[in-house]
């Protein structure tokens, strides 16, 4: 029997996978000819699939945009991840997302192979993102056209609300949507400043592809963006000697307040944190008291206020709660 049909569809899955391939990859991935490759595009045109092509050496395949939504091609475990992103978008940092993303899931259940079903319900059932208070909303129009160019490398313009609250119009490069502690940013180049520069999203508006193709520049998007967080002086700073191993330091750090450290000893290191506020830095030193024996080297004066003011008051606390305890009166088995 032929395997014609498969392989159309696996053809197909391919183009839907990313914006351009050419003959030959495409001739590699299916294990057949590239003029295989060509029947197989004509095939899916006779189809009322909008398959562009463009012929030379850079030449390719692209899966254009046309009047009706062609089937989307998963794979079984891409049919799982995506149930668990639109788990994920329901308790996300994008604003309107929760019914969207469960109606979403739905339609995805009535259309999987029965095979399938089994294990979307599971996740569907056992999976709940609840919304984290007071999190920054992200408008999904604007991200949609942020994701498609990056994509496309394409230029875009938009109005940025910085820091310092002054809206400026910028024009960057696009290379990388990231999410950080529950908050989105856009990683791209600026030209004018000859630079990569950081944004977030949720101070981003009046975005405006420019039509303009570049080409894309080669950066680690992740590891730029934690060392950015790490490099960057914000107002309120500590810097700690702590008694512990610096890969031990290193490991404890959460959220987007990523210290600096530096090794002393195998057993111990100097640490140095920055943030907006003193409160960020709080949680960072008592997770670092929480390893052994640490002294404070440089604090601005309002983190130090309120470390010091919310140590005495765990400690008193704590060794009021010590006092009052019964332990005749204790539960054995929440020992």
């Amino acid at each position: 029997m032929s395997d014609m049909p498969g392989r159309l569809l696996r053809l197909l899955s391919l183009l839907q996978s990313r914006r351009e391939w050419s003959g030959r990859e495409l001739a590699d991935r299916l294990g057949v000819t590239e003029r295989t490759v060509r029947r197989d595009v004509e095939r899916l045109r006779a189809l009322d699939y909008p398959v562009t092509g463009t012929t030379g050496t850079a030449g390719g395949y692209r899966l254009g945009s046309g009047t009706h939504l062609p089937p989307l091609q998963l794979d079984d475990d891409e049919a799982i991840a995506v149930a668990l992103g639109l788990v994920g978008a329901a308790g996300g940092g994008v604003s309107g997302m929760a019914d969207s993303s469960m109606s979403a899931l739905a339609k995805l259940e009535q259309v999987l192979p029965a095979r399938l079903r089994p294990q979307l319900a599971a996740v569907g059932s056992a999976a709940e993102a609840i919304p984290r208070p007071g999190l920054p909303q992200v408008d999904p129009g604007v991200l949609a056209v942020l994701a498609r160019c990056c994509r496309n490398h394409e230029l875009v313009a938009f109005d940025y609300n910085g820091r310092s609250r002054a809206t400026t119009r910028r024009r960057v490069e696009p290379h990388q949507l990231l999410t950080l502690a529950w908050r989105w940013y856009l990683l791209a180049f600026d030209p004018d400043r000859d630079d990569w520069r950081i944004f977030r999203v949720d101070r981003i508006s009046s975005v405006d592809p420019v039509l303009h193709r570049f080409t894309p520049r080669v950066i680690d998007g992740p590891s730029y963006l934690v060392e950015s967080f790490v490099s960057a002086q914000y107002r309120h700073t500590v810097e700690l000697t702590v008694e512990a191993a610096a890969s031990t330091v290193t490991s404890t750090f959460e959220g987007v307040v990523r210290g600096i450290v530096t090794p002393l000893t195998e057993t111990s290191c100097r640490v140095r944190f920055s943030a907006d506020t003193p409160g960020m830095l709080l949680t960072q030193v008592a997770a670092l008291a929480a390893l052994g024996p640490f002294t404070v080297d440089q604090a601005t004066p309002e983190t130090a206020a309120l470390i010091s003011a919310t140590g005495e008051r765990l400690a008193r606390a704590f060794a009021l709660g010590n006092d009052q305890a019964d332990p005749e009166g204790q539960d054995p088995d929440r020992q």
